[in-house]
């Protein structure tokens, strides 16, 4: 990774985008010394769009925020303007991601922007752009004529900065339901989302979906901040991501008029059959395919699976083992063959691990290259800096008792023992079951963390006669 200038060369600047014009400047400084960056004042009034006045976007028609969504993803994708290379290139200054994991997403942001997926999660979500554009004519018990508006929101957005993704993913779903929006910038992203309104901007200059976001940064807890913006007269919804510590701060501004929509904090978790033992041929996909699920940006995201359940013998899950810490050292699109090293309590809980074989046994460096810890029961330490603890367990039922409400994402192999499994994940509280290899996502149009984000966006409102 890049050393950080900062320190030689002062703080980096990090421009905020206020209703679409960019604000430069450095007047508030923030970061450790080792890698300061500055922004420009808040001006707090210019961050609320009054409700005496609708929303810019309030009545632009879908048909139309999706023309502007595809030419803002077609310029991201050339980047004339050079803004998505300059967000890069800062990023690999102050992010623990890979530069090489930094470059391909940033390429592939452009894509996220397509009209398929729009019109996934407009129609599988709201049912369609009927409840967006105007009000839309529904059956009601009484007989009575009644009439349902999906009613643009006004949002706050913490957002993650644990894969640029989580920026373009907000501004979509934004754009879409027709609001006004506040992005934080998360301090280890202070540049993806901006640099994406930018481009916007470039594309379509004034246009009322530019006018309908603001991103800036302020220290999150803030109080001075959030006390005054996180009221219902300036915002109906905050919509969070991130760790507990964030989300147990927003929830004290939580109350009548203002609610939380919350991607928590999740983890996730692989269930792999006895099928996989076969032959060599197809233990050794297997173990590809856990690889894929358990590496994504470098174990950073919730999807990742940290915790795999083998169906089999010890002696198997060795062999299992075995060949997933060699996966885990892979280069994948989200994951670079080097992560960073396993240091502090993480690496002397492992030490002492190795030290109980038979009952534990360890595989791998600390090294960033993976470790594959084998245990009895799962380890009581959170698995992270690509760590997998591997459990053998007599059926795949067996395992289900591990899940939770916190268990994001559950990959199964082979695909068909997923019906075996899938109503009890449920009710523990599991949100996604997928086959074994495909747990980076979901796909636009489908649940996100147990529902439908742009149904929890908007306001619903009826019209009854």
């Amino acid at each position: 990774m890049s050393a950080n200038p900062a320190s030689t060369t002062g703080p980096t600047a990090v421009p905020h985008v206020i209703k679409g014009q960019t604000l430069e400047g450095m007047a508030e400084r923030y970061g450790p010394a080792s890698a300061p960056f500055a922004t420009p004042k808040l001006d707090l009034d210019a961050l609320i769009w009054p409700r005496t006045l609708p929303g810019p976007a309030f009545d632009v028609p879908v048909a139309q925020i999706m023309d502007l969504l595809v030419a803002t993803g077609e310029r991201l994708t050339r980047d004339p303007d050079g803004l998505l290379a300059q967000a890069c290139d800062q990023m690999k200054r102050t992010s623990p991601l890979d530069p090489g994991v930094l470059e391909r997403d940033y390429a592939r942001l452009g894509a996220l922007f397509h009209r398929g997926g729009m019109h996934a999660q407009i129609n599988n979500e709201l049912g369609g752009p009927a409840v967006l554009d105007g009000w839309k004519e529904v059956n009601s018990e009484s007989g009575r004529a009644a009439r349902v508006r999906a009613f643009p929101p006004r949002l706050v957005h913490i957002l993650a900065g644990n894969a640029p993704g989580v920026a373009a993913i907000s501004i979509i779903r934004g754009a879409l339901t027709k609001g006004v929006h506040l992005l934080k910038l998360p301090s280890n992203d202070l540049f993806t989302a901006t640099s994406i309104l930018r481009a916007m901007a470039k594309v379509a200059p004034n246009h009322p979906v530019v006018r309908s976001f603001s991103a800036v940064y302020w220290r999150g807890g803030d109080e001075m901040v959030e006390s005054r913006l996180l009221r219902p007269q300036f915002f109906d919804k905050l919509v969070a991501w991130g760790g507990e510590s964030a989300l147990r701060s927003a929830k004290k501004y939580i109350g009548p008029g203002f609610e939380l929509v919350a991607f928590d904090p999740k983890t996730s978790i692989s269930l792999i059959g006895h099928e996989a033992f076969a032959s060599e041929e197809t233990l050794a996909d297997v173990a590809r395919l856990a690889g894929d699920d358990a590496t994504p940006y470098n174990q950073g995201a919730c999807v990742s699976s940290r915790i795999q359940f083998v169906e089999g013998s010890t002696v198997e899950a060795d062999r299992y083992c075995a060949l997933l810490q060699a996966q885990l050292g892979v280069e994948r699109p989200t994951c670079a063959i080097v992560g960073q090293p396993v240091t502090g309590e993480l690496r002397e809980q492992i030490e002492v691990l190795a030290g109980l074989e038979p009952d534990y046994r360890v595989w791998g460096k600390f090294d960033g290259r993976g470790i594959v810890i084998r245990s009895e029961e799962p380890v009581e330490f959170y698995p992270d800096r690509k760590v997998v603890n591997v459990v053998p367990v007599r059926s795949l039922a067996e395992a289900v008792k591990f899940a939770n409400v916190a268990t994001q994402t559950v990959g199964v192999y082979p695909a068909e023992r997923k019906r075996e499994v899938r109503d009890a994940l449920a009710s523990a509280g599991v949100q996604r079951v997928v086959t074994l290899g495909h747990a980076l996502g979901p796909a636009a149009g489908l649940p996100h963390d147990g529902f439908y984000p742009l149904h929890r966006f908007v306001r619903w409102v009826n019209d009854e006669d």
